[in-house]
């Protein structure tokens, strides 16, 4: 097979002695996708391999491809992204994909983890309880999205205001005051999720804006984009490069 050295430098910095069934039953695909994914594409990202492997486990874990979060998942704890950024990571994903999805991933984990002989459960994270999460989700948001917050806040209807009430509490309360991850890496992965998901512009619009606000600006973004393209496809990627060109200046 006419496989490139780099892509196979690439894919056994991953999976170090990997055998894959798929070379034997279907090698033309194998080739074709090595070569664009572990060589042609890795040579455009600006993220180290380990930012690179974390958004690639969010979107797969937004696209529900368990089978294949799985086997990256193995190939992000060896180039050194850590049990608890990986645990991080899932977590994350709850208040973005749901627990419908987020659940076979939870399981997934950690089967891999103790397989690794890593002992669970892991130790917390959290860093809020029920009398401090609302206050402090409001504090990360107000950071992220600044005083427009209070705005939404002020202007939702009566019968609406709960949700918004859950987003601060739940979602950045609970979720985004967590330690393991820095904020930046966060709004970083919320931003893989939503564009993995489809169908969440608006949402991906408004999480274009918060990164760029955390320090994660359009150079950034476009790699994510990039580095997402083989596992989420060239409609998803589109759609998410348009939302960025429309948040950030070319």
């Amino acid at each position: 097979m006419a496989i490139t050295e780099e892509a196979k430098r690439n894919h056994d910095a991953l999976f170090p002695d990997h055998v894959s069934t798929l070379e034997a039953t279907d090698p033309e695909l194998i080739e074709i996708f090595d070569n664009w994914a572990f060589d042609e594409v890795i040579r455009e990202s600006t993220l180290d391999a380990r930012t690179r492997l974390m958004t690639q486990l969010a979107a797969l874990i937004a696209s529900h491809a368990v089978s294949e979060y799985r086997v990256m998942l193995g190939g992000a704890l060896n180039v050194g992204v850590t049990p608890v950024e990986v645990k991080e990571i899932v977590y994350q994903a709850v208040p973005y994909v749901g627990m419908a999805k987020v659940f076979d991933f939870l399981h997934v984990t950690n089967e891999v983890l103790r397989s690794r002989g890593i002992e669970l459960p892991l130790e917390g994270q959290s860093t809020t309880g029920p009398e401090t999460r609302y206050e402090r989700g409001l504090e990360a948001q107000r950071r992220i999205f600044g005083e427009r917050i209070d705005e939404m806040h002020a202007r939702s209807p009566k019968d609406e205001l709960h949700i918004q009430q859950f987003l601060t509490a739940n979602c950045f309360g609970d979720y985004y005051t967590r330690t393991g991850l820095g904020l930046k890496t966060r709004e970083l992965l919320t931003f893989s999720m939503l564009a993995a998901l489809g169908g969440c512009e608006p949402q991906l619009a408004a999480h274009v804006v918060a990164n760029v606000a955390v320090g994660n600006d359009r150079r950034v973004l476009l790699g994510t984009i990039t580095q997402l393209l083989p596992f989420i496809g060239y409609p998803r990627t589109l759609n998410a490069i348009r939302v960025v060109n429309e948040g950030t200046s070319a």
